[in-house]
């Protein structure tokens, strides 16, 4: 796995020396995924190209040094702990509602001597009345339609920070009916990235939401609403 990792991270102009730490990672998430449900991708070279490559993209393309970052539904750590990996050079914020995954990426984060992660368990919606528009960036790979990601997530951000949605490039059409969706929420999306992980024929999408406006004080809604009744 290791070199399958350096070989992508080359490809992607990032940092190959992270490669043992990706791997240890991916090592630890495949162990705890025998007692706990962290992934339904169990091969090693699938782990390293549709998980570890796959959430670096990210750090490919927004900036994250010096920024406070959040990862919305991380689940087993995706992409947040790549990127941590990726670049010791901004403040984590892990955030997930299922307090064993928090608790087992706390763990990992210890044991790798992993700097400036803080791990919450706590709904989004919840959080942000702690947080309100605290993060430079919220990033999220979750499987939410888009306008409901929105709700979720930009809240979280300040004015003058983004948003970054992971998603198929199949997404024109959920993308397109979100747009009403972030306006509300005092966003605007600013562009769209294809990429293609190296060492596959697998195409990926990042959706660049900026916060050009701080968002209403009735957002986000109950997650109940929230899924009952999206924006539109």
């Amino acid at each position: 796995m290791e070199a399958l990792l350096r070989q992508g991270l080359a490809a992607m102009g990032l940092p190959e020396t992270a490669a043992p730490a990706l791997a240890d990672y991916a090592g630890r998430l495949l162990r705890q995924n025998e007692v706990m449900n962290l992934t339904a991708i169990t091969d090693p070279a699938d782990v390293a190209h549709l998980h570890l490559l796959d959430s670096a993209a990210v750090a490919q393309h927004v900036p994250l040094a010096g920024k406070r970052v959040v990862d919305v539904g991380t689940g087993a750590g995706l992409p947040g702990m790549v990127l941590r990996i990726l670049n010791p050079d901004f403040d984590l914020t892990l955030l997930d509602s299922l307090g064993k995954r928090v608790d087992w990426l706390a763990t990992v984060c210890r044991d790798m001597n992993l700097p400036r992660v803080e791990c919450v368990h706590a709904r989004a919606e919840d959080f942000a009345a702690q947080r309100r528009e605290g993060y430079d960036v919220a990033v999220s790979r979750a499987v939410a339609q888009l306008n409901v990601l929105c709700e979720l997530m930009l809240p979280l951000v300040k004015v003058g920070g983004v948003m970054v949605a992971m998603k198929s490039v199949g997404s024109d059409q959920e993308i397109a009916a979100a747009r009403g969706a972030v306006g509300q929420l005092g966003g605007r999306v600013r562009k769209t990235v294809d990429y293609t992980i190296p060492g596959t024929d697998v195409t990926h999408r990042l959706v660049i939401v900026d916060k050009v406006k701080p968002t209403p004080r009735q957002f986000p809604r109950p997650f109940a609403k929230i899924k009952k009744q999206p924006l539109q």
